[in-house]
């Protein structure tokens, strides 16, 4: 259980709210990380990568944007579903999974990013507007702009990552999940739970540990094109 601080006011455990102390933060995360309470327009960044993922060009875009534009296969700036196809596609996941995945992402993120008013039958999500299709009951790593937020992606670990500090397991992921589900939010639940689980099915090592830097790639895109690279 955690103690008690000499300042109140720096204390991160209240004795009356025991959860508190169970899901725990990283008090000391500024000494690897300068200003990590700061989120990042452009860099995924972390304790281990202060500077982001090395080598990534960020073309201008948010790590949100970064995120969607793995999937715009011929970057014209807008993913059609036979884009988000080819993409799932690309990373590993089976036709039946690509397929579905490309009908309910698209449907579910099309309208939302749309520059007008009128549905499109195409359902195409426009990359520069993917910020107005972030949904809750998530970690909040992506602030409502679409920039990364390094203090809320290291709680992810020092809160739920139990077993192994750097990793998640399926229960510890599943908890973290239903941690951060607001009340009444089933559409966010729902996406928080399909994102999660995707991600857990394509990234898990051979002990089904869910890796800090698998999780950090995918907030950037990194994941993606590694998995792309691999196949290839």
């Amino acid at each position: 259980m955690a103690s008690l601080s000499e300042d109140p006011s720096l204390e991160t455990y209240a004795p009356e709210a025991p959860v508190t102390g169970l899901r725990k933060i990283n008090t000391s995360l500024q000494d690897k990380l300068p200003k990590p309470y700061m989120a990042r327009a452009m860099a995924a960044v972390d304790k281990y990568h202060p500077s982001g993922t090395e080598g990534k060009d960020s073309k201008g875009m948010s790590v949100l944007q970064q995120h969607v534009s793995f999937f715009d296969r011929n970057k014209d700036g807008i993913v059609y579903p036979w884009e988000t196809f080819q993409g799932c596609r690309a990373i590993g996941l089976n036709l039946f999974i690509s397929f579905a995945a490309a009908i309910l992402i698209n449907l579910a993120l099309s309208y939302s990013t749309l520059t007008g008013w009128i549905p499109s039958p195409l359902l195409p999500i426009y990359v520069k507007n993917i910020h107005k299709s972030k949904h809750g009951s998530d970690s909040d790593t992506y602030d409502t702009e679409g920039r990364f937020e390094p203090s809320k992606f290291e709680e992810i670990f020092s809160k739920y990552a139990i077993t192994n500090p750097d990793a998640l397991t399926l229960d510890e992921l599943n908890t973290m999940l239903r941690s951060n589900r607001n009340l009444n939010d089933f559409m966010g639940w729902i996406f928080s739970l399909s994102e999660w689980q995707l991600l857990y099915y394509i990234a898990k090592d051979e002990q089904g540990l869910l890796h800090r830097e698998a999780v950090r790639g995918v907030y950037d895109g990194s994941l993606f094109e590694q998995l792309e690279k691999k196949r290839a």
